[in-house]
């Protein structure tokens, strides 16, 4: 496992004023003379997870670290770099990488959920450094009796289960959960076992109730084509220089194909490839092997057009 280093900005600007010590932190493998690629953190990501669950594992044949210079930042507010924003969390990574590691340029950006948010990102406000990129329930928890207005004392645990529950419904596609892939071959014995092991405890398990709640508002708020275009999105896609590879899932509740396909006909250099899986939003999270291929198939052919 890499390192965990810390990157302090000092005073940092942000949407919402300014952060008297931002602080961005980020792990990077292989050797910086190799190409780039960028690959920031999803919701409900940490440093050391992320990279178990993607680099070390599902996708280590692909993004190969002998092969590319791997950098992947934590999300503000994910409680390894600093407070929420929009447009600044890019901002902020980009310094790290121009001013401390001192990249030239990103040969690709890789992201899941938010991570595929933040993909966008990039090559809209730095298009000359970004070569591609790779895109692949509030309510329950602030309603909850011990979240007490985000002024709680000890961990709203109520509030977090909920939390945790409430998300879990999105996760997967309505067939995965009427054929009972929950069960895990036997893992868990029942469909409360599980939300309670993998999904309550995963969420009560390192994170902070308002840093789940701040998270959430920086995805629900996301638009890049208020960065310079005052909300045209398809002329905001439409300028955007870098290749890209866009890979929703048919089942997805949070980012359906429906959406992508409408990115993709604003995008000129881009092309769109839907995973046919039950999984749903899990499908691009490394969670099962058979969707682990089909990734790194499509992400393999997509680096050696590049």
């Amino acid at each position: 496992m890499a390192e965990i280093q810390y990157y302090r900005h000092g005073r940092f600007r942000v949407a919402g004023g300014i952060l008297p010590d931002a602080i961005t932190a980020y792990c990077t493998y292989g050797d910086p003379a190799n190409p780039c690629i960028v690959f920031p953190t999803c919701y409900g990501g940490k440093l050391d997870n992320v990279l178990f669950d993607f680099i070390e594992s599902s996708l280590l044949e692909v993004l190969d670290p002998k092969k590319y210079y791997i950098v992947t930042f934590a999300l503000f507010s994910n409680g390894e770099s600093s407070s929420p924003s929009n447009t600044d969390r890019s901002r902020a990574q980009y310094i790290v990488m121009t001013q401390k590691l001192s990249i030239k340029q990103v040969f690709c950006v890789v992201g899941f959920s938010m991570g595929g948010q933040q993909a966008y990102y990039w090559p809209v406000m730095y298009p000359d450094f970004v070569q591609s990129f790779l895109e692949g329930p509030k309510a329950a928890l602030v309603a909850s009796k011990d979240f007490d207005n985000g002024h709680y004392v000890t961990t709203p645990q109520h509030g977090i289960r909920a939390f945790g529950r409430a998300y879990s419904a999105w996760a997967y596609g309505q067939t995965w959960f009427r054929e009972e892939r929950y069960l895990y071959d036997g893992m868990y014995p029942d469909l409360q076992v599980f939300l309670r092991e993998e999904w309550e405890a995963g969420f009560l398990n390192g994170w902070d109730a308002n840093d789940l709640i701040t998270l959430l508002h920086t995805w629900q708020n996301g638009d890049v084509s208020q960065i310079r275009h005052e909300g045209d999105l398809e002329k905001c896609l439409s300028e955007i220089k870098a290749k890209g590879l866009v890979m929703p899932c048919k089942t997805d509740l949070y980012f359906p194909p429906e959406d992508s396909r409408f990115e993709i006909s604003c995008l000129k250099n881009a092309r769109l490839f839907v995973i046919d899986s039950i999984w749903g939003h899990m499908a691009g999270g490394g969670s099962n092997a058979q969707d682990d291929d089909v990734l790194q198939n499509e992400i393999r052919k997509f680096l050696d057009e590049l």
